[in-house]
């Protein structure tokens, strides 16, 4: 994780000319009629309306969704699959060659950029549930 980089207290709203503030939002999150709020860091002006989000900004409701669809689909999110990855004592590496996903797919997994595949995700979940299985797939 690259450490964040402090952002100016205003900004000119590039849509309206005004200022706006860097303050933390409630904002909604839905995923299959499932809502969660967070709070959602961002400039934004006295109305309290839109903002304008940068950086890492969206981080917040990026993580809630993940949180939702692993509670909802089952698909794990990128923490709880460095931590399968991490209970198996696997590299990244090591755990795309195992799980014939290619070299890099974990790397990608956990940073959230790409989901697994089904099949993926199922043995993943009966890893998570027999680890000891891992020493079969070698």
């Amino acid at each position: 994780m690259r450490p964040s980089r402090k952002l100016p207290e205003t900004m000119i709203s590039p849509e309206t000319g005004e200022t706006l503030r860097r303050d933390v939002r409630p904002f909604s999150v839905t995923y299959k009629g499932e809502t969660t709020i967070v709070d959602l860091p961002g400039y934004y002006g006295s109305d309290g309306e839109d903002g304008v989000l940068v950086g890492d900004d969206m981080n917040a409701a990026d993580e809630a969704l993940r949180t939702l669809k692993e509670r909802i689909d089952g698909l794990p999110s990128p923490a709880s699959i460095r931590r399968l990855r991490n209970r198996l004592n696997l590299s990244q590496r090591e755990a795309g060659l195992l799980f014939k996903v290619g070299e890099n797919a974990f790397d990608k997994y956990e940073r959230g950029l790409i989901e697994p595949s089904g099949p993926t995700i199922q043995l993943m979940a009966l890893l998570d549930r027999h680890p000891e299985l891992v020493d079969d797939l070698r």
